[in-house]
C-alpha cells in the first residue's frame, strides 16, 4: 500500500554515515525530513544534499532532522560526501542511509519498477513528532527539489498543527492565514484578537497567530 498522509511512518533500523539508527528513536520529539536519491555520484542529488547541509540552521529553527536515503553502501556514501563538500562548499551535517539491501526504499515504496528495479524515485516525506506522515512529494529525476518550498510547507504544517487555521495559496511564514470553517464567528473574534477579516462567510482571514 502507498504511504498515506496521517499514517504512522514505518519504523526501521539502518546503517548510516553517522552510525546505525532506529528511525523513530532517532527522530525523538523532532520533525523529520526523509528524502531519497537514485544513487551516489548523481549530479542533481549532489546539489540537493549540499543545499540541505547549507540550510541546517533553518531546519534547526523548525526542530527538523534531515535524513537522506541512497541504495549504495556506506563506503560509497563517504566517498560521495567528499565530492558534495568540495563542489557545494559545505560540511555534511546529517546522515545518509546506506540502503544497499533496499529495505527502507521498499518500506517507503521508493522503488519505481517501471524505470528500474534498483534506482529509487526521488521522494520526500515530512514526518511529525507524533511519527505521522504529514507530507509526501515525488520529483522526477531531472528536476531538483525546491528546499525553500519544503521549508515553507513545514512552516505551514507546524502552524496549522497547533492553531485552528489553514494557509492560503503561495503563503509564506508571517502572512495572513485562513480561519477554519469549524470556528464560529464568535469564537474567531475571541480566538484571533489581531482581527478577523470576512471576505465571504466561508473565507475569513486573520494575521498569523505567530
Amino acid at each position: 500500500m502507498a504511504i498515506r498522509l496521517g499514517q504512522t511512518a514505518p519504523d526501521f533500523t539502518a546503517v548510516t554515515t553517522e552510525g546505525t539508527i532506529n528511525f523513530h528513536e532517532w527522530l525523538g520529539d523532532s520533525w523529520g525530513l526523509l528524502f531519497s536519491h537514485p544513487a551516489d555520484f548523481t549530479p542533481v542529488c549532489t546539489t540537493e544534499l549540499g543545499r540541505t547541509a547549507a540550510l541546517k540552521g533553518e531546519f534547526e529553527k523548525r526542530n527538523v532532522k534531515a535524513l537522506a536515503v541512497s541504495i549504495d553502501p556506506v563506503d560509497s556514501h563517504h566517498a560521495w560526501i567528499k565530492d558534495i563538500e568540495e563542489t557545494q562548499n559545505v560540511t555534511m551535517n546529517f546522515p545518509i542511509i546506506a540502503d544497499d539491501d533496499r529495505k527502507v526504499s521498499e518500506l517507503y515504496e521508493m522503488i519505481h519498477p517501471e524505470i528500474t528495479e534498483k534506482a529509487t524515485v526521488r521522494s520526500v516525506f515530512v514526518i511529525g513528532p507524533d511519527k505521522k506522515v504529514k507530507l509526501t512529494l515525488t520529483y522526477p529525476p531531472s528536476t531538483g527539489r525546491n528546499f525553500l518550498e519544503i521549508l515553507r510547507v513545514i512552516d505551514s504544517l507546524q502552524l496549522t498543527a497547533y492553531e485552528q487555521v489553514a494557509t492560503p495559496a503561495d503563503w509564506k511564514s508571517g502572512e495572513d492565514v485562513v480561519i477554519l470553517p469549524s470556528v464560529s464567528d464568535e469564537e474567531a473574534i475571541e480566538k484571533f484578537p489581531k482581527g478577523v477579516k470576512t471576505i465571504k462567510p466561508y473565507l475569513r482571514m486573520t494575521p498569523s497567530p505567530k
